[in-house]
Formats: C-alpha cells, structure tokens, sequence
C-alpha cells in the first residue's frame, strides 16, 4: 500500500516542555553517532501529542536526531502504527481484519464503523471525534474479532458491543479494554481447562464486569508462593 503524506500540513510543529525532556531522555541512552535509533520512539510521541504525524513533525524529529529528512520520512511511511492524516479527536479505530478475526466477524464490525463513523477507512466523523482503518494482524488471535483504539486492545467485540464502546467514547467515558465478553484473557470460551487453582482471581482483570481491586488480594503460584494480583504499576493505577 503507498503512504502519502497528507495534502493538508500545519506550518510547524513543537513538543511541548514535558515532551522535549523526554524525548532528549530517549535520544541519552543511544551512544554519539546512534541517536538515529530512537527515531520510532520519538515520532510515536510526536504522534501521541497530536494524533498524527504531519511534516513538520517528522522533520523536527530527524533534526533532532541528526538524520536527512528522507530517513525520517521512510520510517513513519513504512509502519502502519504511524498515522500520515488527521484522526478523530477522540479515538482512531484499527479494526483487525486478517484471518482469525475475518472468520469471527471481523467484517460486521468494519460495517459498524462506515456506519457510525466515516464510509471510507481514514475518513474523520462528521463530529470530528472518530476515524477508523481495518489493519493487519494484531495478535489477539484467540480473542477475534478485536480492535486497536489507542494503545489498547478490545477483544472479543460484536457489533453491538463496538457500537455500545464508540456511544461511551463519544460520551467522554474510557470503557476498561480486554475481553468484552466476560472471559478473563485467552483461555478456552467454555473456561478454564487447566491451572484452575487460578479461578478465584479471573474477575480481578474482568473487563466486562469492572469490579472493583483489592489491592491487599494475591493469587498463588505453582509453587506454593502468594503474590500480589496487581503489581505496582497496576496499583497506582488504580488508586489513581
């Protein structure tokens, strides 16, 4: 597929304060003559910052790191996981269309989005606030059909489901990513098979039900130890 850039481009583009400090941090830990290897890391924040990558953009990021526009440019046209237009405002829908997904449904939720968002992939909403594209393999294989939406992923969709998680965006909610469905990650639809000793902790990452986290519960491993469920970063998250 040939990747453009967008006809439309700003006239410039700057991080922000907090932004440049992290990125001159990603660009510290490359020896001198290797900056050029965190050209991903920063336009992906580039793009975080704005939605998209536009041209400015790219070439703020190849004079930081010391490289011809030209290199810059191959990186972000040659990764689908850079954007090269506009996206919607509140949320960009990747929807995976390769095989698993394709089989499970993948189609019916490809309709979901050309009704409720745009008729064409990478088209914005008429509110400005959604866009979509059907992507190659995410995967999430076992949980097909699913969806990229920012960083996360939502597995196990129906269309009804995709519809009811567009209506939550669109009304400022962040609904909780993974299964959509009630099952805990990829084990069997029937449940568990095995390591059913796990069972009582299933519903602690349940996204469908969203109950709340103890932070004090552990789950037993096979060795007989007990650790915590969440480990500290998902703790402070959810004291957050």
């Amino acid at each position: 597929m040939l990747r453009r850039l967008h006809k439309e481009q700003p006239a410039s583009f700057a991080f922000t304060a907090a932004n440049l400090e992290w990125a001159q941090g990603q660009i510290s830990k490359y020896p001198e003559g290797r900056q050029a290897s965190a050209i991903i890391p920063l336009l992906w924040r580039a793009q975080e910052q704005e939605g998209w990558l536009s041209r400015p953009a790219i070439e703020l990021v190849a004079t930081m790191l010391g490289m011809a526009y030209i290199r810059a440019l191959e990186v972000a046209t040659f990764y689908f996981m850079f954007q090269l237009q506009p996206v919607g405002s509140i949320a960009h829908i990747q929807i995976c269309g390769t095989t698993s997904c394709m089989i499970c449904g993948a189609e019916d939720l490809v309709a979901v989005c050309k009704e409720m968002i745009a008729p064409a992939a990478h088209a914005v909403s008429a509110d400005g606030k959604f866009s979509w594209e059907e992507v190659e393999c995410l995967g999430a294989c076992t949980n097909a059909p699913m969806a990229q939406i920012g960083k996360d992923y939502y597995e196990d969709l129906t269309p009804a489901k995709l519809r009811e998680l567009i209506g939550r965006f669109s009304n400022g909610e962040v609904p909780v990513a993974g299964p959509q469905n009630g099952r805990y990650s990829c084990e069997p639809l029937s449940g568990l098979t095995s390591l059913k000793d796990f069972e009582s902790g299933r519903t602690q990452y349940n996204a469908s039900a969203q109950r709340a986290v103890d932070l004090k519960d552990t789950v037993k491993r096979i060795d007989g130890t007990e650790v915590p469920i969440l480990t500290p970063w998902l703790q402070d998250k959810v004291k957050a």
